[in-house]
């Protein structure tokens, strides 16, 4: 039975675990990623995670991280991870580790994870998200998860959403990312995003629904798989505010009736992603091409 190391690399948090063919998490370990610190010192948070739960029998491992990125996670420059601008992440695990390597965005992993053993499985056209401390998208049409030209297809993050709102950290004023992630809703309120009042966990659910409207009524698909600690923190009040919007929202006949649901795998979304990036990798069937 196949098993593959998977870490999980965000703003906020680090992780690493073992997973194995059939999407079971046999072990994590996390770490948080280092404040202020240097790009070798958020490396540096990741080896230890990995250190933690051991190499097992792992065959290869899968990477979710955050960007943007180069194809194939040869230079990442995670926009809440300012340490690691063009580095080289895949390179570098490569000569830690001795299996092969393989690197995608955090959130294509997670729509990976989703479409193999979680809320998307048996679907063909699909978004999945997370909405955590940043905000990012991978988009499943045909079944097969779409990369684009540098591995960065899918950032829903950076749809705009209020015209003329918050700067967002890639520079535009507006994005989802800056107005509805854990990062923003901080900065908007002053408390960490957990605290977070109705009025707030509402608000966010209805920009990520105006955003996956956008998205349904571009692509012509029907769900989104919705994840990560804000939204499945947030809870009922926030996917009834993202699904009454998207129901305002996508009203042609091929996007009418779409739906946001959250994600199943839960708090082992992430790593589970990382683990199907790895197993799609070498060959092994995970339902998403």
């Amino acid at each position: 039975m196949p098993t593959v190391l998977a870490i999980d690399i965000g703003g906020t948090k680090v992780a690493a675990g073992l997973v194995d063919e059939t999407g079971a998490l046999l072990d994590r370990s996390a770490r948080p990623t280092p404040v202020g610190g240097d790009a070798a010192e958020v490396f540096r948070a990741v080896l230890e995670a990995v250190a933690a739960v051991g190499m097992g029998d792992a065959v290869a491992c899968g990477v979710g991280c955050g960007g943007p990125m180069t194809a194939g996670g040869e230079a990442v420059s995670p926009l809440n991870i300012p340490a690691w601008q063009e580095f080289p992440l895949r390179a570098r695990l490569a000569e830690e580790l001795a299996v092969p390597v393989h690197v995608d965005n955090d959130a294509k992993a997670l729509a990976l994870g989703e479409g193999w053993c979680g809320a998307a499985r048996g679907v063909g056209a699909y978004i999945g998200m997370v909405v955590s401390t940043g905000v990012g998208g991978g988009v499943v049409l045909e079944g097969r998860l779409l990369d684009g030209a540098g591995g960065n297809a899918g950032h829903i993050g950076h749809l705009i959403v209020e015209p003329d709102g918050r700067l967002c950290p890639c520079g535009a004023h507006g994005c989802l990312e800056a107005e509805a992630s854990g990062t923003a809703i901080a900065a908007r309120t002053g408390r960490p995003a957990a605290e977070a009042d109705p009025d707030e966990r509402r608000r966010a659910g209805r920009l990520v629904g105006r955003a996956v409207a956008s998205v349904a009524n571009l692509l012509d698909l029907r769900l989104a798989v919705v994840a990560g600690s804000v939204a499945l923190g947030f809870g009922q009040i926030f996917f009834e505010a993202a699904q009454a919007e998207l129901d305002r929202s996508a009203r042609l006949d091929f996007s009418a009736g779409a739906r946001i649901v959250p994600g199943l795998l839960g708090d082992a979304g992430p790593l589970v992603g990382a683990g199907a990036v790895a197993l799609r990798a070498v060959g092994h069937p995970i339902g998403v091409r």
